[in-house]
């Protein structure tokens, strides 16, 4: 198996271009989502969903459970996808892998209705030729117009209309499925990409916060009255793992009071080595229980259940599925 590094790496590497087997070009503009947060790689053959698309607490989400419950008892978890959202069928599928391992997985429609925009987009033949200055040009223009699709996107999706979402269905959870809540002693959460962010969110204890679609925080605005409820709220889950997180800051690693793995890719432009670092170290500095892994010669994305060629890849797939699940076992 490929052999993640734990701790950090060296900030030379940030310079490093990526050619990595598999792998598609991200948003690099301006940092926020690449091609692996909005498509899905191909399904593995054989391999199809069992759980259910249903309503909870008012949210749609995908549903799976393992078949020994509820005459076995199971622990609850929370998976948050990547912007492919809830009606994809290898976000669903790893939600299967984590059911098959004892656990009541909810994956929740963070977007209502609206996933990402994807790579079907239309993409002129320059991609595949480019040997024509008008060519170059028409590949510029798709490049730009799938950029400002993601930028609208994100605009439609911030904190703001995220974690009411979580909150309804964490809430709906505690009622339906109490024996796992109490069982586990508490929910536990995992997120890829988008929603490797939130597992950050659910994990600490925060006052009420203004964000941009990039994740920056705002002040609040105090003379608009927006100040008026500063009462802190959190931690939602007892411990969370996280694969190859996009939108985060470093102020999304304050106030953590449960213990998290990261999953962490190496170079990553949706997840820049300074970011990792600081929330390495300000983990440190608040004496919060984490564990940080860089994964080398991989593909943003790559967690998530889907067909790579690459046995690289393959075995760091199995091997970041092992860390999370250990994680979230352990505590």
């Amino acid at each position: 198996m490929a052999e993640a590094d734990v701790a950090t790496r060296a900030p030379e590497s940030d310079a490093q271009e990526s050619s990595i087997p598999g792998d598609t070009p991200a948003q690099t503009a301006r940092l926020t989502m690449g091609e692996h947060c909005t498509t899905d790689r191909p399904t593995p053959t054989g391999l199809a969903p069992r759980g259910e698309l249903r309503k909870l607490g008012g949210v749609d989400v995908y549903l799976t459970k393992p078949e020994s419950y509820p005459t076995n008892p199971s622990k609850l978890l929370l998976l948050l996808s990547s912007g492919t959202g809830v009606e994809s069928t290898n976000n669903q599928i790893q939600a299967d892998k984590f059911a098959d391992e004892g656990f009541v997985v909810v994956m929740p429609d963070l977007f209502e209705g609206d996933p990402a925009p994807n790579s079907n987009f239309p993409v002129p033949e320059a991609e595949t030729q480019g040997t024509s200055f008008l060519d170059t040009i028409k590949l510029k223009a798709t490049e730009l117009a799938k950029s400002f699709m993601i930028d609208g996107w994100l605009a439609r999706h911030t904190e703001e209309k995220v974690m009411p979402i979580l909150e309804k269905v964490i809430e709906a959870c505690k009622g339906e499925f109490a024996d796992a809540v109490g069982n586990g002693g508490g929910i536990y959460a995992v997120g890829y990409c988008f929603g490797g962010r939130y597992v950050l969110l659910l994990a600490s204890e925060r006052g009420p916060v203004q964000t941009g679609w990039g994740g920056t925080q705002k002040p609040v605005d105090e003379e608009a009255g927006e100040g008026a409820n500063t009462a802190k709220k959190g931690p939602y889950i007892k411990a969370g793992a996280l694969a190859h997180a996009t939108l985060v800051s470093p102020d999304d690693f304050r106030g953590l009071k449960v213990p998290v793995t990261l999953v962490c890719v190496e170079s990553d432009p949706m997840f820049p080595d300074e970011v990792r670092e600081a929330g390495e170290k300000i983990m440190s500095a608040e004496n919060v229980e984490h564990e940080v892994s860089v994964y080398p010669g991989v593909p943003h994305g790559f967690a998530v259940v889907g067909d790579y060629d690459d046995a690289t890849i393959q075995d760091a797939q199995v091997t970041a599925f092992e860390q999370m699940l250990r994680w979230i076992k352990e505590h």
